[in-house]
């Protein structure tokens, strides 16, 4: 029997990279708590006394929106998801990054605190570290699922 007889073995196809596996559990984790714990301070603060703050109010919103999608993208996986999740991260970094420095230079901007404020001094900076780790994580799994 030559070479070209022999049935072809196929090898079994890779496996996708699961973004939610791992230290990807730790951050859907986070990242989900953080979901709900921004949702809820915002509308709470929202329903009670939007008059007060509407622009801390309403980033607090934004910031539970971007949470949320980024916990979608890290259970749903696959590439488009994790290049999306990576848009997200690095979104959610500026806007730490910018409301930060922005609640320090002008305080009287945000009569009350967003989840992003002092660079998330109020959730003992998380806000600011989950990004980066998130972006990491993300960069890492590029590099396994190739």
């Amino acid at each position: 029997m030559s070479d070209t007889d022999r049935p072809e073995a196929t090898a079994p196809p890779k496996p996708a990279f699961e973004l939610g596996t791992g230290p990807g559990r730790v951050l859907v984790w986070f990242y989900g708590v953080f979901t709900v714990a921004a949702a809820s301070r915002s509308i709470v603060q929202m329903i009670m006394d939007f008059d007060r703050a509407p622009l801390a109010y309403v980033l607090s919103a934004v910031a539970a929106v971007v949470y949320g999608f980024i916990t979608y993208s890290l259970v749903r996986g696959g590439e488009r998801a994790r290049r999306a999740a990576l848009v997200c991260c690095a979104a959610e970094l500026l806007g730490v990054l910018v409301v930060g420095a922005w609640t320090l230079a002008e305080p009287a901007a945000f009569p009350d605190a967003t989840v992003w404020s002092d660079f998330g001094m109020g959730y003992l900076f998380i806000p600011v570290i989950l990004p980066v780790t998130g972006m990491i994580w993300l960069r890492r799994a590029k590099t396994v699922a190739v």
